[in-house]
């Protein structure tokens, strides 16, 4: 998709249908103003899970609730119509069973108005995938480093090198057999992602990965430069909001002080002026 803003929203099987062709664009959102800059840009707007140390600051995506991602679902569907919505399943939403997971996803579809909803696991996940597709809930896949996973992973590690390269294909192939229209690929060795990307049927989502990949996603947050407690090696800063936001503050800080804010334009008179 180029620049230009689409007219109308794609749903996952037009997703499915870019394998190959110009990259997809997504990007995370988790409020209405957000999404509304990005509607009709990105192909797909994803309400992650990083909303938990995003925006309320806890140290993992473990933490999230149901009730969040309904939360942050609800008002970035307010600000699209030209995007499709894609929300993650919390961690402990799915797991436990494919039952389970089909529960939990109708209530993030049926309460969003999502397009589709993205949980992590390859291999593991493959049966949950296929109950929840042959139901009616498309599904986003994600594979590599999958964060709600980081106490077995070690951290936040990149996945798939050595001998572990095997593991992260055959987790790609069983996600697209059990039908998930698009797989993201987070912290994957290029020439791996590059590999996945030739070698499943559906379109690849990178996230420091390889700009081979089908398509792209960031936290709009880290691309912006809001977010700063850390900064990932995938991430290209496109902005630097959170230093003119400090600055903005600065001299409002300033002008409080000073008495020089709010100035006669900002206040109102006593009586409507007849002019």
């Amino acid at each position: 998709m180029s620049s230009t803003a689409r007219k109308t929203a794609p749903m996952p099987m037009d997703i499915l249908g870019q394998k190959g062709g110009t990259p997809i664009v997504s990007l995370t959102a988790y409020t209405t103003p957000m999404a509304e800059v990005m509607d009709g840009v990105c192909d797909f707007v994803l309400v992650g899970d990083s909303v938990g140390m995003v925006l309320h600051g806890l140290a993992s995506t473990l933490d999230v609730t149901m009730e969040m991602m309904i939360l942050h679902g609800q008002a970035v569907r307010r600000g699209l119509s030209r995007s499709m919505l894609v929300v993650d399943m919390p961690f402990s939403s799915y797991e436990q069973s494919p039952e389970q997971a089909f529960a939990n996803a109708a209530i993030l579809m049926r309460e969003t108005g999502a397009g589709a909803v993205k949980l992590e696991g390859g291999q593991v996940m493959a049966e949950t995938i296929a109950f929840l597709t042959q139901r009616g809930i498309p599904v986003m896949a994600h594979i590599g480093l999958t964060p709600q996973s980081i106490h077995t992973l070690g951290g936040y590690k990149v996945q798939g090198r050595g001998d572990t390269g095997d593991q992260l294909m055959a987790d790609a192939k069983a996600v697209a057999e059990a039908g998930a229209f698009a797989v993201v690929l987070e912290k994957v060795p290029e020439s791996l992602a590059d590999q996945i990307t030739r070698d499943v049927p559906i379109p690849t989502i990178g996230i420091g990965a390889s700009a081979k990949c089908d398509g792209q996603i960031l936290v709009v947050d880290d691309m912006l430069g809001l977010f700063t407690a850390f900064k990932a090696k995938f991430v290209k800063r496109y902005a630097y909001l959170g230093d003119e936001a400090k600055v903005a503050v600065l001299a409002y800080a300033d002008e409080v002080k000073a008495r020089a804010f709010p100035g006669p334009e900002h206040v109102f008179a006593d009586q409507v002026s007849e002019t």
